[in-house]
């Protein structure tokens, strides 16, 4: 038996609750009590026995809760989680805040030569990426241009990373260690070049039994690839089903018989690509690169070597111990950064906030001094400590936990504020844009539902904002953890409290 959706538009006055925590003196009466039986018989259906709902609907203008179930319960919240950090980072540092990096030498420049090494001090940057620039290169290529402008031809040192403001594992509290190569789970530090991610094209090779011709991209040059994958022929048999890129997410495409996995064996910096490609076919796969600075300073490598400047990679010669700034490099300001991070909900972004957030609040760019920032955060936003547990910023972390409670302060909290339409655009909107955009089409939702969605293994969060038909401003926080029915159905509840949301008139 599959849940029941009913749709229901109800009218009803309201009568008058704390915002937060509603009154249970009395029961629902008129349109809380229609919204009531709406709710209670999707969540209450046999399917989701077994299922744990925490939802909160509140009109904030009115101060009344509309619905609430165990919204003072923790739940595992997925990609929730960026309201936490966006919110905090927003609020904290503004809309105009931009990532600095700096371009320095350690040695002297003479005759346009650096006897020493190119210095790149990064704070976290997460916009060097194919994803805000098109193409991640584009600004390491302006960085190469301006050094050629500055003179610099030849560098007998290296290019290197300096400086540690973000020091610590790459990785999020608690991500699973069989997913660090997955898409979803690169890891971040102060240099971050296409957020962590790699893209790995491979093309069948002259004739059967020969080698896999690989490219790999943005940079052409990082990683090294060892090649394992050979050429077979066109009409393998059909029993032989397309690749799969393996933990790195990537899909052979097209002609029988390619498959392929793609790996990044523990303390080796060289990726593996096993399998077989098919005369005639390609294969794109992308994988998680697990040196974010490695990656961002061969890619800055390859860029001045393109401009024509020389990087030896030598001893360079004896030079004072002196940093002196070239360049300083600022990103897109904050209000632009946003919606990059919560429409299409990306984790990467996410992981420098938190980290951002540490280090402008204590000198530290580490999770744990991010998390400390924003527990006193929310104290000052009077949201109670025991309504959430921050681990990581992307809610990749199945240790994160937060309350339907907690969402609602933040949302309210982030309703008031000046920087208020930013936040609530930067949001996806139901059949628009972003992670919703094909839900809730042909409704009273559709153009109208600004909300964030989050998806785990057994978690699925819709939050937000909907106006109702009669123009009241609403927040909702839906979570559910631990279902056994299929995802869909978990979908098709949050769609339609979403679309009864939508259509209440008062």
């Amino acid at each position: 038996m599959k849940p029941t959706l009913r749709l229901l538009v109800v009218g009803a006055s309201i009568t008058g609750c704390a915002v937060f925590r509603p009154s249970t003196a009395t029961g629902p009466t008129g349109e809380h009590a229609s919204l009531a039986r709406s709710i209670d018989s999707m969540i209450g259906a046999p399917d989701f026995r077994s299922a744990n709902w925490g939802i909160l609907i509140v009109d904030p203008e009115r101060g009344d809760t509309l619905y609430s179930h165990n919204a003072g319960k923790l739940f595992i919240p997925a990609s929730n989680q960026k309201f936490v950090v966006s919110s905090v980072m927003l609020e904290r540092l503004g809309p105009e805040y931009r990532f600095k990096t700096f371009v320095a030498t350690q040695g002297r420049i003479v005759d346009g030569t650096l006897n020493g090494d190119l210095a790149v001090i990064g704070r976290g940057d997460p916009t060097v990426s194919n994803h805000m620039k098109g193409d991640a290169m584009l600004p390491l290529r302006a960085m190469a241009d301006s050094l050629w402008q500055r003179g610099i031809r030849r560098i007998t040192g290296d290019v290197v990373a300096f400086g540690d403001v973000m020091p610590g594992p790459v990785a999020g509290s608690g991500w699973p260690w069989d997913g660090l190569d997955g898409n979803s789970y690169a890891g971040v530090d102060e240099l971050l070049f296409n957020e962590g991610l790699t893209t790995i094209r491979v093309r069948p090779g002259a004739g059967v039994g020969s080698p896999a011709i690989v490219e790999t991209a943005p940079a052409r040059t990082y990683p090294v690839v060892h090649v394992a994958a050979m050429t077979v022929p066109a009409d393998t048999a059909a029993s032989t089903t397309p690749g799969r890129g393996g933990r790195g997410g990537g899909r052979g495409r097209g002609a029988i018989g390619t498959r392929l996995t793609v790996h990044n064996d523990t303390g080796s910096a060289t990726i593996t690509l096993r399998g077989q490609i098919a005369l005639g076919d390609s294969a794109t796969l992308t994988i998680a690169q697990h040196d974010p600075d490695a990656a961002y300073v061969a890619a800055l490598s390859e860029a001045l070597r393109d401009r024509g400047i020389v990087v030896e990679r030598g001893k360079p010669e004896v030079y004072a111990p002196r940093t002196d700034t070239l360049l300083v490099v600022q990103s897109v300001p904050l209000r632009e950064i946003l919606p990059a991070i919560m429409k299409p909900s990306q984790n990467q972004i996410a992981e420098i906030f938190l980290r951002t957030i540490g280090l402008e609040g204590t000198g530290v760019g580490t999770a744990d001094s991010g998390r400390r920032v924003i527990e006193r955060q929310f104290a000052d936003w009077k949201i109670p400590s025991d309504g959430f547990v921050v681990r990581d910023g992307s809610g990749l972390s199945r240790s994160d936990l937060i309350s339907p409670e907690t969402i609602i302060g933040i949302l309210d909290h982030m309703r008031r504020s000046a920087n208020f339409q930013l936040f609530y655009s930067a949001l996806p909107i139901a059949g628009v844009d972003g992670t919703i955009s094909t839900r809730m089409r042909n409704t009273p939702a559709q153009g109208n539902l600004h909300a964030k969605t989050g998806t785990l293994q057994m978690v699925r969060s819709l939050s937000g904002y909907v106006t109702t038909a009669d123009k009241r401003l609403l927040e909702f926080s839906i979570l559910c953890n631990n279902w056994t029915t299929p995802q869909a159905d978990v979908d098709r509840v949050g769609d339609a409290i979403g679309v009864i949301l939508a259509g209440l008139r008062r």
